[in-house]
């Protein structure tokens, strides 16, 4: 695949690794590469070869006993492979570190196994079931980008699809081990180039350590060029050399050249946080800090799941442009993410279905826009493909007259039971009061109460949808207010069912405990949450037009599809201009304005300033009637900065969802309202 000029890949399906199978000397199988003619792992003895290598190359039994970071110890890794290397840190890590200790590894792959190579690569050392069963439970589909899996609750590992130096050129994040690993130089020398030692430079921390199999003089040249110190010690088996080395002095990040303002805040420690805002922001950023080790105060004015993540049910659906833009991207990877998320939060699928999710095209516009979507991102079938009319209905089980996308991956979510359970995660304490105000401490925030109470924390989160720029400090970022009302009805026990999630205009998802839901309503600037007979009607109207044959099986089977008996439910969403969500610190408006002003003349004079923030103030908000796609990732993202963790996605994606991003369009367009005007009006 071809990057684009940032450095982004198009949206498409990745090429799987073709392999050939031998036999070594014991009778075991072993795989190798059928497009590079090389082993995936010794012949010889593999394990063997990987704790020789990389962990006794980068002195990881010792390192792993005496690591007491807040933060986790990071591994990078320049070739997934088969996983051999990554399972075998985690089981190193396992038997050296203590038990607060967390591990985060990190790994590229050009060309993933397809699940069943995997097992079959890895069967062989059956002492690594556990570590291998976990890896399996979660490996993604082959789409490239950054794909998070929580192998443990202390170990996780972010796998990035795509090539070595593009991959780690994308990485936000730094390392503290690198397994220089991967075809030989030989075999695969499109890898060893300058820029992946470059790459990996710039993502070391400050004595960040190497290990690699090989000695090849153009490996030796560029680990020295981009400054590593390296030196031969005995190799494994027939190989009678290997490298191993430092740096001491990682070079600065250069990519923030082009755009200072998102640089990011400095890591701060944090054992207290409070999150402001009990729906699924909030109460997912605050389950992810909990599951860190992070002490949590989780506050709300009335309970978990009470405001616009309350329904009862939800589609976990996205809608991905005809185009690749940064929206779709981080649309599909929340899918992705949240797939696996709730596959590991509620294994028994009481709280959700992966049901899929039909999108039908009722116009010939939007059968258009599928088609050229399919065309231009031809992703996996196991993420989205094309389907008939005839398919279509075949799998909702009811009649459809319209072609549709099918995203398997996608389902339906009961929101209000999910952030009940999230605001139960252990080292959570729910506090039901409204927060109104926020003051800057020399080392953290203070919160103050409505009834007047106070607390004092390390950093705070702000997760209150449309009210989340109600506070000075975030007043300048616009929100606007989006109604959405769903309805749903009692079915006779002989209605009949759904298959899929049927979406169009709006969604109806397959009938859960006898109740039909179906909706849901879009009214922009609209903050009123009463019911309305209005909205039962738009909702029926919609429901007739994307499933006509469904509502008159229903009607025939006894069901009263009328307003009068119809039970209904109204929230207010968020939204931002771009309709992206707003996930990251939050800027200082006031500083950015005068800092970039020479923006609003010309937008190319960029000064070197670093963009300053409200330390340890944070915002997800904004997540509009996708929040189930898009929450559950951006609260990784958050509790990953907070924690001084890599992040789940690649830097450009993650200066995309940065809250000040409008404040830069703004004084580039020339739109430079002054922040204290905004908040007056916002706060109005």
């Amino acid at each position: 695949m071809t990057a684009t000029p940032d450095g982004m890949p198009p949206l498409a399906a990745m090429e799987t690794a073709r392999l050939d199978w031998q036999r070594d000397d014991t009778g075991e199988e072993a795989p190798r590469s059928a497009d590079f003619d090389d082993v995936y792992f010794s012949r010889h003895d593999g394990r063997a070869e990987t704790s020789h290598v990389f962990l006794g190359g980068n002195r990881l039994p010792e390192r792993f006993a005496s690591w007491r970071g807040m933060r986790p110890f990071v591994v990078g890794e320049t070739g997934f492979g088969t996983g051999l290397n990554m399972l075998c840190a985690w089981a190193c890590f396992d038997a050296h570190a203590a038990a607060e200790a967390r591990l985060h590894l990190v790994s590229t792959e050009k060309f993933p196994l397809c699940r069943e190579d995997l097992a079959r690569a890895l069967a062989i050392w059956p002492d690594l079931a556990r570590h291998t069963e976990a890896l399996l439970a979660q490996w993604p589909e082959p789409v490239a980008g950054v794909h998070r899996l929580h192998l443990d609750p202390r170990v996780t590992l972010d796998l990035h699809f795509g090539d070595a130096v593009e991959r780690l050129a994308l990485l936000d994040g730094r390392v503290d081990a690198w397994f220089l690993d991967g075809f030989a130089p030989s075999k695969n020398p499109e890898m060893w180039q300058p820029e992946l030692f470059e790459a990996m430079a710039a993502r070391s921390r400050p004595g960040a350590t190497f290990a690699t199999f090989t000695c090849a003089g153009v490996v030796k040249r560029g680990l020295k060029a981009a400054g590593f110190a390296w030196r031969k010690v005995p190799g494994f088996g027939r190989k009678r050399e290997m490298l191993v080395g430092e740096i001491t002095a990682p070079p600065e990040d250069a990519r923030r050249s082009s755009t200072p303002w998102f640089t990011p805040p400095p890591a701060r420690p944090s054992h207290r946080v409070a999150v402001i805002g009990a729906g699924i922001a909030g109460t997912s950023v605050a389950a992810a800090l909990a599951e860190r080790g992070v002490a949590v105060t989780l506050f709300d004015r009335k309970g978990p799941g009470a405001g616009g993540s309350g329904n009862a049910q939800g589609a976990l659906y996205v809608k991905l442009a005809a185009e690749t833009n940064y929206q779709s991207r981080v649309y599909l990877a929340g899918l992705l993410h949240s797939r696996r998320w709730l596959s590991r939060l509620d294994p028994g699928q009481t709280l959700w279905s992966p049901c899929g999710v039909l999108q039908l095209a009722l116009s010939e516009k939007e059968h258009a826009r599928q088609a050229r979507f399919l065309e231009r991102q031809p992703l996996p079938s196991g993420v989205v493909e094309g389907a008939s009319a005839e398919q279509a209905t075949e799998r909702a089980g009811v009649g459809t007259w319209a072609p549709a996308l099918d995203y398997p991956q996608a389902g339906w979510v009961r929101p209000d039971a999910l952030c009940r359970r999230l605001a139960e995660t252990p080292g959570i304490l729910f506090r039901q009061a409204e927060v109104i105000r926020l003051t800057a401490e020399s080392d953290g925030w203070r919160l103050v109460a409505r009834d007047g109470t106070t607390l004092d924390v390390d950093q705070v989160v702000i997760a209150t949808a449309t009210l989340a720029n109600r506070f000075h400090q975030t007043s300048a970022l616009p929100l606007q207010p989006v109604r959405g009302q769903v309805s749903r009805v009692r079915l006779p026990p002989d209605a009949p069912g759904l298959g899929r999630v049927v979406c169009a205009g709006g969604y109806v998802p397959p009938p859960l405990d006898g109740w039909l839901t179906f909706g849901a309503t879009f009214l922009p600037n609209d903050a009123d949450s009463g019911v309305r007979e209005s909205d039962h009607l738009a909702n029926l109207a919609e429901l007739e037009r994307t499933l006509p044959a469904y509502v008159a099986a229903l009607n025939e089977a006894g069901a009263d599809l009328t307003p009068a008996n119809l039970e209904g439910r109204a929230g207010v969403r968020a939204a931002s201009p771009d309709k992206s969500p707003y996930a990251g610190p939050v800027p200082d408006a006031e500083a950015w304005q005068e800092a970039y002003a020479e923006l609003t003349k010309d937008a190319t004079r960029i000064p070197g300033t670093p963009g300053r923030h409200h330390t340890g103030l944070w915002i997800s908000a904004a997540h509009g009637s996708r929040g189930l796609a898009s929450a559950p990732l951006c609260a990784e993202l958050l509790a990953s900065r907070i924690c001084d963790e890599p992040l789940p996605l690649e830097q450009p994606l993650v200066d995309h969802l940065h809250p000040g991003r409008r404040l830069i369009r703004d004084l580039i367009q020339g739109k430079h309202e002054s922040a204290a005007a905004r908040g007056a009006e916002n706060r109005a």
